[in-house]
């Protein structure tokens, strides 16, 4: 199974200040550490980014928005569109400690679906979700009609939604679901990262 890994890095990290993806943590980009996590469960991984130049020291596929200005939708639309794969494991470049162990849970359910999206804490977490190229025609329906929420698209396909990560010890999966949003998160996760 060719399993794609995608970091979306879109965002413009307005709360945090500063570009949220290339603050560090022990002394590497928290890009970096994402995009190294994601290569041990993927057979690739691609970065989502309309600014590639700030990316290039990672060696990895940079791929555009093809729809400007709409979202993280637009990023989940970049990759099902540019690279042919049976399935997509995504992560937000705010997600420091994304863990293989929580992705390799989700592929468990992956048969029969569209997407698996982890519910953690009562919230769903699509952007650390898994998706098939199937749910394309979807996503690009959502964004030419300007529905940029995750969740209407979410609708419109075959989603599995997991809670249970009991198979998993349960610092990995806090930490997993940790997102670093704000200046002070960024000092929680400095933290977390000598854990």
């Amino acid at each position: 199974m060719h399993v794609c890994g995608v970091v979306l890095s879109g965002g413009k990290s307005s709360r945090m200040g500063k570009n949220k993806s290339l603050l560090t943590l022990q002394g590497k980009p928290v890009i970096e550490r994402i995009s190294s996590e994601l290569q041990t469960c993927s057979s690739e991984v691609v970065v989502i980014t309309n600014e590639p130049s700030l990316y290039s020291f990672l060696s990895l596929s940079l791929i555009k928005d093809r729809y400007l200005n709409k979202g993280p939708l637009a990023g989940i639309e970049s990759a099902l569109y540019h690279v042919e794969a049976d399935v997509y494991v995504f992560a937000a470049c705010d997600m420091p400690f994304a863990s293989e162990k929580v992705y390799g849970c989700l592929l468990n359910y992956m048969k029969g679906y569209d997407a698996v999206v982890p519910i953690y804490n009562n919230r769903i977490h699509p952007l650390s979700g898994i998706y098939r190229r199937s749910a394309l025609p979807f996503v690009q329906e959502s964004l030419d009609k300007d529905e940029l929420k995750v969740k209407q698209f979410l609708d419109k396909i075959r989603v599995k939604y997991v809670n249970d990560y009991s198979t998993i010890p349960k610092e990995i999966v806090t930490k997993h679901f940790f997102n670093m949003n704000f200046p002070e998160q960024y000092e929680e996760a400095k933290g977390l990262s000598h854990e």
